[in-house]
C-alpha cells in the first residue's frame, strides 16, 4: 500500500522576517527549513509511520546499527522556482531508482519510486516558501536511509528510518564558473570491484577526505580518483563525474562499471551532447592519455559535474610521476564545450529553456 506522507505542520515554523534574511544569504543548506519527511520500516511492519512533521531531532540509541557498521545510503536532489513562480524538481525518478540500487547494495529496505516521489513532493509543497528565487539558488533536498536496531554484531538492522530534509542553497561553489585545479591521487582509492563506488553511501564520501587533504597541500580543492588495482585509469572526483573535451567534439567520460556513481548530471549531459554538436564517447580514460591529450592539445577542455556543482570548469590537473609533483594546464579551462554544457542544462532547470526530454516536474502535479 502506498505510503501517504501526510502533513502535520510546524507548530513554531521560522518567522516571515527571519526567512528572508535567510533566503538573502543562505549559503549551501547553512539552514534547515520548518518540516521533514519520514517513515520507518520494521522486518516485521515494512513500511510505515509516514508523516511530513516538524524538522527536529531524532532520538537514537548509540548502538544503533548505523553508527558502527554504517549501514546508511542517500540521495540529493534540487527543487528550482521558476520565473512564473512555480516550483519544479529535475528527473526525480533516477534518484528514486538509484536510492534503490543504493539499498540493494548495502541490503536495506527499498522504498519505491512512488513512495519517494510521494515524499519529496510533500516536502516540497509544505516547505514551498523556503525555495529561493535568485539567480540559480535552489533548495537542495537530501533523502537519506539508516539502519536503527541497536545491537553490536554484524548483520543487517531489523528497523530503518527513512527521511528527507532540506534547506535552501546559493550556488555549491561561490566562484561558479571559476575553473578548479585538481590533484590526481594514486595513493588512495575511491572504490574497487565489488565495493560501494557505484552507490550513494557515506563511507565513499568519508574516505576520499583524506585524498582531498593531501591534493589541498598540493593546492587543489578538488581530487581525481584513479582505479583502485593499477592507479592508471580515471574514475571520478570524491563527489562528482569527469569529462573530456577532445578538440574533434568528443566528449570522453569512463563508464560506470560498478566504482563509478551513474550520475544524474552526467546521464543529462551525454543525452544532450549531440544537440551541442558533441560525440559522447563513454569508454576508459587512462592517466596516460589524459595527460598526452592536454600536452599535444588535443583534449582543450575537462569539467566536474553532480547535483549539487552542477559543471564545474577544470583549469589544471596536478600529480605526481616518480616521486615528482607535476602539473599539466587544460588550453580553454573555460571553453566553449563546457559553458554551452552547463548553460543548456541549467536553463532546462530553471524554466529557460524548452524541457524537450520531460525531466522537469511541476511540484503539486
Amino acid at each position: 500500500m502506498p505510503l501517504s506522507f501526510d502533513i502535520v505542520s510546524n507548530p513554531n515554523p521560522t518567522s516571515a522576517a527571519r526567512l528572508a534574511q535567510i533566503l538573502a544569504n543562505p549559503g549551501f543548506v547553512n539552514h534547515f527549513s520548518d518540516h521533514m519527511a519520514q517513515a520507518t520500516w520494521t522486518a516485521a511492519q515494512g513500511w510505515h509511520d509516514s508523516a511530513v512533521t516538524a524538522f527536529d531531532a531524532w532520538a537514537m540509541s548509540p548502538g544503533s546499527a548505523v553508527f558502527h557498521y554504517a549501514q546508511e545510503i542517500f540521495e540529493g536532489l534540487k527543487v528550482y522556482r521558476h520565473q512564473d513562480g512555480t516550483i519544479w524538481l529535475f528527473r526525480p525518478e533516477m534518484n528514486a531508482q538509484r536510492l534503490q540500487r543504493s539499498a540493494s547494495r548495502l541490503d536495506l529496505p527499498q522504498l519505491t519510486v512512488e513512495d519517494f516521489l510521494t515524499s519529496v513532493n510533500a516536502l516540497a509543497r509544505v516547505d514551498e516558501a523556503w525555495v529561493p528565487s535568485g539567480d540559480e539558488m535552489s533548495y537542495y533536498m537530501r533523502p537519506f536511509m539508516v539502519a536503527d536496531e541497536a545491537f553490536l554484531g554484524v548483520h543487517s538492522a531489523s528497523r530503518v528510518r527513512y527521511a528527507v530534509i532540506g534547506g535552501p542553497a546559493a550556488p555549491y561553489l561561490a566562484d561558479g564558473m571559476t575553473p578548479v585545479d585538481i590533484w590526481v591521487t594514486t595513493t588512495y582509492s575511491r572504490a574497487g570491484d565489488g565495493g560501494t563506488g557505484g552507490v550513494k553511501c557515506g563511507g565513499n564520501y568519508a574516505s576520499a577526505l583524506a585524498a582531498q587533504r593531501e591534493g589541498s597541500q598540493h593546492g587543489c580543492p578538488q581530487v581525481l580518483f584513479t582505479d583502485a588495482a593499477h592507479h592508471e585509469w580515471i574514475e571520478e572526483l570524491g563527489g562528482m563525474n569527469f569529462f573530456a573535451v577532445r578538440s574533434d567534439g568528443m566528449l570522453i567520460t569512463p563508464p560506470t562499471a560498478g566504482t563509478i556513481l551513474e550520475g544524474i548530471t552526467r546521464d543529462s549531459i551525454l543525452t544532450l551532447a549531440p544537440s551541442l554538436g558533441l560525440t559522447p564517447d563513454v569508454r576508459p580514460l587512462s592517466i596516460a592519455e589524459l595527460l598526452d591529450g592536454i600536452a599535444t592539445g588535443q583534449i582543450r577542455e575537462a569539467f566536474a559535474c553532480g547535483t549539487a556543482a552542477v559543471v564545474t570548469p577544470i583549469g589544471r590537473l596536478t600529480h605526481r610521476v616518480n616521486g615528482v609533483v607535476e602539473s599539466a594546464d587544460l588550453a580553454e579551462p573555460l571553453g566553449e564545450a563546457t559553458s554551452a554544457i552547463r548553460k543548456a542544462l541549467v536553463d532546462i532547470q530553471w524554466g529557460r529553456a524548452e524541457d524537450r526530454f520531460g525531466w522537469m516536474h511541476r511540484v503539486g502535479q
